[in-house]
């Protein structure tokens, strides 16, 4: 059993990914993390759809916190982490960047106060090699504001074509891919002769590896749960 002055160790489901590798070189600028393939005190998942079983699995059996970075995921991967969740702390986040986390909660507060009036259009783009569209983050986005309506998500995505005039209560979604962007995001509420744009910029993949260490060092001592980056700026405030 760990001590409160030892090392967090982290152990990672996918170590030569890319944010395997930047998780690697965070927690080597961090003394209070160290790497730890076998044993670690939380499991990081930032791995493919296709892998998401194994990594619970791993971590329902060493009875670890998991942090699941991966997107793209689908409903079925969502009962399987709040499954998973019932026997473990499991950290689901798009976006471990806390700029992206307090973002959410800046669309959540806004769509809740402007309501329904206002339409909701949320753009992003990110590097050409990104393989899933709207990413993860976005669709993050979308739910917030959604919440913030309190009424389910009804997502307009990739427009194309004729006859499209706008659903009422519709959030749009716009992907943009191209060049080493990391991960640029909007919200845009557009009400009657005026606008807000909430944004975030992500000018290194290296934020994202430092909100992951935020994100496990959260999780370590947690009871079996689902969280989310959400609970991670709320215990900073805490």
């Amino acid at each position: 059993m760990r001590t409160d002055d030892q090392p967090i160790r982290i152990s990672l489901f996918a170590p030569n990914g890319r944010m395997g590798i930047a998780i690697a070189a965070a927690v080597a600028e961090d003394p209070g993390f160290e790497i730890d393939a076998d044993h670690g005190d939380v499991l990081v998942d930032f791995s493919a759809p296709s892998a998401l079983q194994a990594s619970l699995d791993r971590a329902i059996a060493a009875g670890t916190p998991i942090l699941v970075g991966t997107t793209g995921l689908d409903d079925f991967a969502s009962r399987r982490i709040a499954t998973a969740a019932e026997q473990v702390p499991v950290l689901r986040a798009a976006n471990t960047s806390l700029g992206v986390a307090l973002l959410s909660d800046l669309v959540e507060r806004a769509a809740r106060v402007l309501g329904p009036q206002w339409d909701i259009e949320i753009l992003e783009m990110h590097h050409r090699m990104k393989a899933d569209a709207p990413s993860g983050t976005a669709l993050a986005l979308g739910d917030a504001a959604a919440r913030g309506r309190e009424a389910k998500m009804k997502a307009e995505r990739g427009r194309d074509g004729t006859n499209l005039k706008r659903e009422e209560g519709a959030i749009g979604f716009a992907s943009l891919r191209g060049g080493t962007v990391a991960g640029d995001h909007d919200v845009i509420f557009a009400g009657p002769e005026e606008r807000l744009i909430l944004s975030h910029r992500a000018e290194n993949r290296m934020i994202f590896a430092r909100g992951a260490l935020a994100a496990a060092r959260f999780l370590v001592g947690k009871p079996a749960g689902l969280y989310s980056m959400r609970d991670v700026i709320g215990a900073d405030e805490a």
